[in-house]
């Protein structure tokens, strides 16, 4: 399933978890990690396990978990806590290598049997790029990952506090710094090579719409497929930045028309441009996507 947008929802916070509801993102993230204080673990495992097991039609509205990184004492408590109600996915933060993501799938498999799902079902979302040593191992990835891996995302905000930076812009260009336009590329790459979904960075100026617009519109002309939001106001700006205009669909049906008319060509042509097998590819991916979402009503 592809997700267009992904929703932060503090854990322990009744009211924002209902407002969720009617939220028009594809998936939530009850979140146990930052915006949960230490003296609120428990309730917060204890609210998003029953959230959880109240919404059991997923249909709509996929529901995930961040838990607390693998590296922490709160991390396993987290999971056994949650994972009652079944959640779609883990957001797995502060990863080092695809090695931590292997260590999550067999802690899912062993509370999968636990609770009686199916082996497998619970996805992670994995976030790439929230520590130093992150940036040089996106090869491991590439090496034997878990299947459960469905989707990778990268961090600027973390990631600058690692390398001991006093921010992640540029002073010129306002736009990221070499290290985390790196950990972008790097991102972007492991995904494609892995079939993975690529998930955008957040944007962390969540009152500045025509700004949030235009940053999926260049995470989706890089190859991004999605992007997390931390406000409520920005799923609906990040759903239609990642769904197929109408003008996209008519162009990449008429891609794939002419490919079909001209069975063994490599290439053709339309509209005095000259198109070939990576123009069809694309095309094919627009309307599968555009397929996908209008499906779901």
């Amino acid at each position: 399933m592809i997700i267009r947008s992904w929703l932060f929802v503090p854990g322990d916070s009744e009211r924002k978890l209902e407002k969720a509801r009617e939220n028009p993102a594809d998936a939530l993230i009850l979140d146990l990690e930052d915006s949960v204080s230490d003296d609120r673990q428990d309730i917060a495992r204890a609210m998003v396990c029953n959230y959880l097991k109240d919404r059991t039609d997923r249909s709509r509205q996929q529901l995930w978990v961040r838990v607390n990184p693998l590296d922490t004492d709160l991390c396993l408590p987290d999971l056994a806590a949650v994972m009652a109600g079944a959640p779609d996915g883990i957001c797995l933060p502060k990863v080092y290598s695809a090695k931590d993501v292997n260590t999550m799938a067999n802690y899912l498999s062993a509370l999968e049997a636990r609770e009686g799902l199916e082996i497998g079902s619970t996805k992670i979302l994995v976030v790439a790029t929230e520590t130093a040593a992150s940036l040089l191992s996106f090869h491991t990835y590439l090496d034997g990952v878990t299947e459960r891996m469905s989707a990778i995302t990268w961090g600027a905000e973390d990631l600058s506090a690692a390398l001991g930076a006093s921010d992640n812009m540029h002073p010129t260009s306002g736009g990221y710094d070499d290290p985390y336009l790196m950990a972008k590329s790097f991102c972007l790459a492991a995904a494609r090579a892995i079939d993975v979904q690529p998930v955008g960075v957040v944007y962390v100026n969540y009152k500045d719409t025509e700004g949030l617009a235009e940053d999926c519109l260049r995470d989706r002309r890089s190859g991004f497929i999605g992007k997390i939001a931390i406000h409520p106001a920005q799923a609906a700006i990040i759903n239609d930045a990642f769904t197929p205009s109408d003008e996209e669909v008519a162009h990449a049906r008429r891609v794939v028309d002419v490919f079909e008319q001209n069975p063994g060509l490599g290439v053709v042509g339309l509209d005095g441009k000259m198109l070939d097998m990576p123009h069809l590819k694309q095309a094919r991916n627009v309307l599968a996507m555009a397929a996908e979402i209008a499906a779901r009503g």
